[in-house]
């Protein structure tokens, strides 16, 4: 078992898991890992935009200018995805970050398709489109002005205050009903927070990105996940108190599941970190899930069972009845879409 003070910080995880696909797999000795840096790769995709075909989730389109993230959270679902380019879940996931250098250019050709329709697409859903790589790349800044230039609705997600950096573009384009953003805050708890995704914003200052958006009339919403019974879950309240305090307009929230090469990174993190209450917290997760940590089966992954999530569903019942009682977001609008020649045809 990996003690706390022998974690690397910066990382959730600290050693590859064995990539699920390979047939055979080779593991640094401990002391290459230490040295591991990390590396970003130009990778050219034959597109951008994603149709989401999953029943439980209400957007219809995503897309990701990264694949892998150094936000290095130890819980995030999106690890097994890595193996799929031949790598781990693990400490590649973190350190090997693909960049979609002509994602800007892919989703201006996805605009002009003939006979397309415009729906608000997911900036982000997979990894972050504002992790630590974005403040080089720029991409996503670059794929927010194509949104701007077409008047297409986009919602971002993300867990890092950078989106404050592109202010000069989403004011306007909140000002034309054309985006909302939403920050990850699954606590409050800085000494948590720093041990449970180490190079996301602090929670300080994503609270002051919320009161900065939102003073600039961008609609802001914010996504308490995932909640970690017997870790996180005491704080839900609270962090729906002081979002709505700093002007958020709504909020979502998901249970944590571990599916997958997810759930040996969570594992060694938390027997790690805090191992006075490892065993009850992966006990609680398990008694969400049927006895395992994982769940993929659409809507029961997002509900839960037993009477833990139904305590966390109630919880976030009595928060939105006491800070977002009269509050709403606005539905994006489409219908100044500029891209396909049909549309533009409407604009005389």
């Amino acid at each position: 078992m990996i003690s706390s003070s022998d974690f690397k910080k910066g990382q959730g995880a600290q050693q590859n898991e064995i990539n699920r696909f390979d047939r055979y797999t080779f593991e640094p000795e401990e002391e290459d890992m230490e040295s591991v840096k990390t590396t970003f790769t130009e990778v050219f995709p034959k597109s951008i935009v994603n149709h989401v075909k999953s029943r439980d989730l209400s957007m219809q389109f995503s897309m990701n200018p990264y694949q892998g993230c150094e936000h290095g959270c130890s819980y995030c679902f999106a690890r097994p995805t890595h193996e799929y380019w031949g790598y781990s879940a693990g400490i590649d996931f973190e350190r090997k970050i693909m960049v979609k250098k002509n994602a800007p250019e892919l989703l201006e050709s996805f605009f002009k398709k003939k006979g397309y329709q415009p729906h608000a697409i997911l900036l982000s859903g997979n990894t972050d489109c504002y992790q630590p790589a974005e403040r080089k790349f720029e991409i996503t800044r670059k794929m927010l002005q194509v949104c701007l230039d077409y008047r297409h609705p986009v919602n971002v997600l993300t867990k890092n205050a950078l989106v404050t950096r592109d202010m000069d573009i989403l004011k306007p384009l909140a000002e034309q009903n054309l985006v909302t953003v939403s920050l990850s805050i699954p606590t409050m708890n800085e000494e948590v927070r720093r041990k449970m995704e180490p190079r996301t914003s602090s929670s300080y200052n994503k609270l002051k990105a919320i009161e900065l958006l939102s003073s600039q009339n961008i609609p802001v919403n914010v996504m308490v996940a995932p909640v970690i019974p017997g870790l996180t879950s005491d704080e839900s309240l609270g962090i729906l108190k002081s979002v709505s305090d700093a002007g958020a307009l709504g909020f979502g929230y998901t249970l944590v599941r571990l599916n997958d090469s997810v759930e040996p990174v969570f594992v060694k993190w938390i027997e790690a970190h805090f191992p006075d209450r490892a065993q009850k917290v992966l006990n609680l997760i398990r008694s969400m899930r049927g006895g395992k940590l994982g769940e993929k089966q659409y809507f029961k992954r997002q509900k839960g069972e037993g009477n833990i999530a139904e305590m966390i569903h109630n919880t976030f019942k009595i928060g939105k009845l006491k800070y977002f009682k009269d509050k709403s977001l606005p539905e994006l609008s489409s219908a100044n879409f500029t891209g396909t020649r049909e549309q533009q045809l409407r604009l005389f």
